[in-house]
């Protein structure tokens, strides 16, 4: 594989790795000493490595997902977009305002935001199992873990939302591992 063929998807899963990270690590924290400044602050920047690690797995699987997971990845990226706002908003703006403070149109907005995050990680996960490329249990997870996480998010923080972050990490390093090209040796 020439370096270029390797850069992105490296570059993807490093991403999925490091959002891995950003919420599994907070999560297992989160379980015993409840949402924190510092945790927020993990979850609400490691946000921003989710669009390259999606990419990366669209990327790896395209060539077997056809139409409906080139419309699904888009979905997906639409959504997490959108879900990257809310999850800097809540963990970033929110979780620093006194109770009673955000207006009902921002809590709509942010519902729905969430939604649109919903519904495109729900295609994009049935196109990686419908693709077959990955593993059956992370494809699953991506699909399954991240619309619970995005449910979580509006509710109180609990262990089970913490033990979540640490289910929806472990499916990122999955993923990611899989998308890790090898180096050929004829290279």
């Amino acid at each position: 594989m020439t370096d270029d063929k390797i850069f992105l998807p490296r570059f993807g899963a490093v991403c999925g790795g490091v959002l891995a990270l950003s919420i599994g690590v907070p999560g297992a924290v989160e379980a015993f000493t409840g949402e924190t400044a510092a945790t927020s602050l993990a979850i609400g920047l490691g946000t921003a490595f989710g669009a390259p690690a999606v990419v990366a797995f669209h990327g790896h699987q395209a060539h077997a997902s056809g139409r409906f997971g080139a419309f699904a990845f888009a979905a997906n990226m639409l959504g997490l977009g959108l879900f990257t706002g809310v999850a800097f908003a809540l963990n970033l703006v929110i979780f620093f305002q006194e109770p009673g403070q955000v207006a009902a149109l921002t809590t709509a907005v942010l519902k729905a935001a969430s939604l649109v995050f919903v519904l495109g990680t729900v295609l994009f996960g049935v196109s990686m199992v419908r693709a077959k490329v990955f593993p059956a249990v992370p494809a699953w997870g991506y699909g399954i873990s991240f619309t619970l996480l995005a449910v979580f998010a509006a509710l109180p923080d609990t262990p089970w939302s913490a033990l979540l972050h640490v289910v929806c990490a472990a499916v990122l390093v999955w993923l990611s591992a899989a998308v890790w090209p090898a180096r050929s040796a004829l290279a």
